[in-house]
């Protein structure tokens, strides 16, 4: 099932582009603050993620609906399902396996993107109707 909420938008402006050209890193903490965006938490995720090699993705066992990412085949983060979403569960220390790396091919064929699709273009339909 496809999710259809649409994010909130935020123009970027032509000053934002100039700026996200020349300045980026400056240009993309003033936007994460103009959206209201906790920039230390994210700051710190991309610190744990920029230094880990390997993260491996695993479903959670016993029959229950969740998933495990394993970073550096140490440290697991558990979350699993609450109603629509994934919440966090916790995690725990130790030596894993490794993850299959073609997890994700069986869902290539869904629409499972995070991003609402794209409206199509209108002059492209009335092409398609005077063809006809």
């Amino acid at each position: 099932m496809a999710n259809n909420k649409q994010p909130i938008k935020n123009k970027i402006t032509w000053l934002d582009k100039i700026l996200l050209r020349f300045w980026p890193n400056r240009e993309m903490h003033r936007l994460a603050k103009k959206m209201k965006i906790n920039q230390v938490v994210f700051a710190q995720l991309h610190e744990i993620f920029h230094k880990t090699q390997t993260i491996d993705l695993f479903p959670a066992a016993g029959g229950s609906r969740g998933f495990i990412l394993v970073l550096d085949r140490q440290t697991a983060i558990f979350f699993y399902q609450d109603g629509d979403h994934f919440s966090y569960d916790g995690f725990e220390m130790g030596k894993y396996g490794k993850g299959e790396v073609t997890i994700f091919d069986d869902l290539k064929n869904k629409d499972l993107s995070p991003y609402p699709p794209e409206p199509e273009d209108q002059t492209d339909e009335e092409d398609e109707q005077m063809v006809s």
